[in-house]
């Protein structure tokens, strides 16, 4: 990234072969629609370009992306107002493919039932749990993209949880 921020902009194209996936990952956890991910990815990497004289080369660059990336997501979201519905689009196709049917269809019940569970979580306890959980964020990196303290990411994340437990056992027992 220093060298980007030097002038070098081909080592952008570097930069987003290695991050776009895991920028992928946390978009798609956040409003599961894939033409929109990888929209906001690219958005990330236009504002990475734009504001590369921003970055400082202290601290570590996922840290400084990720930061931008939730900047992205918010800002999409402020400007459509749209809401999320989870789509089940060719469920049926992907089910015929598999060869264990019975066990698929639970995993992919379980996954449904979580997922379910995600999309009802205020976008805070959504976010933190993706970069934790699905990002594989240590504390210390939420902390510093979020603004806070090692922890009260800890205590964040405790109480996600706790929150995604509840929702999960309620849709369980009423779906």
């Amino acid at each position: 990234m220093l060298k980007v921020k030097d002038g070098d902009l081909d080592k952008l194209g570097l930069l987003f072969e290695r991050y776009k996936k895991p920028l992928y990952g946390f978009f798609y956890g956040m409003t599961k629609d894939q033409e929109l991910c990888e929209d906001l990815v690219q958005n990330v990497f236009f504002r990475i370009l734009k504001y590369r004289y921003l970055f400082r080369g202290e601290g570590d660059f996922k840290t400084w992306m990720f930061h931008i990336a939730r900047n992205v997501n918010h800002d999409h979201f402020r400007k459509t107002k749209w809401k999320h519905k989870e789509s089940i689009d060719n469920w049926e196709e992907r089910l015929e493919s598999e060869e264990d049917r019975a066990t698929q269809f639970r995993q992919d019940e379980e996954m449904q039932l979580l997922s379910m569970a995600m999309d009802r979580l205020p976008e805070d306890k959504r976010e933190i749990l993706l970069l934790s959980k699905f990002q594989e964020k240590k504390y210390k990196e939420i902390g510093d993209i979020l603004g806070c303290s090692e922890g009260a990411v800890k205590v964040k994340v405790f109480r996600a949880l706790q929150e995604l437990k509840e929702v999960y056992q309620h849709l369980e027992k009423h779906l």
